[in-house]
């Protein structure tokens, strides 16, 4: 890949052309998405123009901006080249992370850490944190034996917990996956629902078989939770249960009441993780009742090896309105 400046400038303000040589035209095409929509989706995140003649790209912009595009296009460049695609997950994550050399220190974990990159290995697909808050929540996850992610809804707090347990597992470092929610209702009651109490409460649990079969072949999600190797079930079934070599997954915690949470946390077992999940804003406890997840972060904040990571709306990855939504209902409280 060659670079030319046209002219040099140092102001980071500055307007220049930067052109961009690649020399695989194959592989420019996939980098420049269907109708070019990869190199739009670059163009109004960080106000450049980029034009393509042959199989060169110039980019128009303030020399800042310019620079911030041209390392996005070398990062999805080098996946191409690496035999990867490019699809815009991908984009969206490398105009939030940049080229995001630097990794924190992990000491002697696994791998995937080292190189700055991150990466979940799942039967299905690799998957990779998106921001700089799901990087540090996902080495979080490798890191400690007790974590939580807590944030607003379409942060990937739960797919990425699932994405770590079904890597874990298919790397033999656990020998289950258990899944559990509080079965709490928001707004209707459990027992209008039709069928036995596995028809009730698995509408509560789809979330958490749809993130499983994101990462895992159906078939094989299936033949796993048939030999109860993966689990999905109620908080509630929970109690008097110990959880050894498993990695476990409590979604939707801030509607556990203080004494589920502490019944479910004093389940961890020897070889086991524990990962908690949970929205402040998403209680549907009744009134005057305390969520468990409050009286976790309070009780067990200073407590060594039990990690707490935070989300904000700028880390949400559904559609764009959904992180001004958030920051709608947050700025009206």
């Amino acid at each position: 890949m060659v670079t030319t400046v046209l002219p040099p400038q140092d102001d980071p303000q500055a307007i220049q052309e930067t052109v961009v040589e690649f020399p695989d035209n194959f592989l420019l095409i996939d980098l420049c998405g269907e109708y070019d929509r990869n190199l739009a989706e670059i163009e109004k995140s960080l106000g450049v123009q980029i034009l393509r003649r042959g199989n060169q790209l110039a980019v128009i912009g303030e020399s800042g901006a310019a620079q911030a595009a041209l390392e996005v296009l070398s990062a999805l460049y080098q996946r191409l080249e690496e035999g990867k695609t490019v699809e815009h997950g991908d984009v969206d994550r490398e105009l939030r992370m940049g080229s995001d050399d630097g990794a924190g220190d992990t000491g002697d974990q696994l791998e995937m850490f080292r190189g700055g990159r991150v990466e979940i290995k799942t039967r299905k697909k690799p998957v990779e944190p998106r921001t700089d808050a799901q990087k540090a929540y996902v080495t979080s996850l490798f890191s400690n034996e007790l974590a939580f992610g807590i944030g607003p809804a379409g942060t990937g707090k739960t797919y990425l917990a699932v994405a770590v347990g079904v890597s874990m597992f298919i790397e033999g470092h656990v020998d289950r996956i258990i899944l559990s929610r509080p079965a709490v209702e928001a707004g209707e009651k459990l027992g209008y629902l039709p069928g036995d109490m596995k028809d009730k409460v698995d509408p509560y649990m789809q979330p958490l078989y749809d993130a499983l079969n994101d990462f895992l072949p159906g078939k094989q999600v299936a033949k796993l939770i048939e030999e109860k190797r993966i689990e999905i079930a109620p908080l509630a079934f929970m109690r008097g249960r110990t959880l050894a070599n498993a990695f476990v997954v409590l979604d939707e915690a801030q509607n556990a009441t203080s004494m589920q949470m502490k019944m479910f946390l004093t389940r961890l077992g020897e070889g086991s993780r524990m990962v908690i999940t949970g929205d402040r804003s998403q209680v549907d406890l009744p009134r005057g009742v305390t969520s468990g997840l409050h009286d976790a972060e309070r009780l067990l904040k200073d407590i060594p090896n039990i990690a707490f990571n935070y989300f904000t709306a700028k880390d949400v990855v559904r559609h764009p309105l959904v992180a001004k939504i958030i920051e709608a209902y947050d700025a009206d409280v």
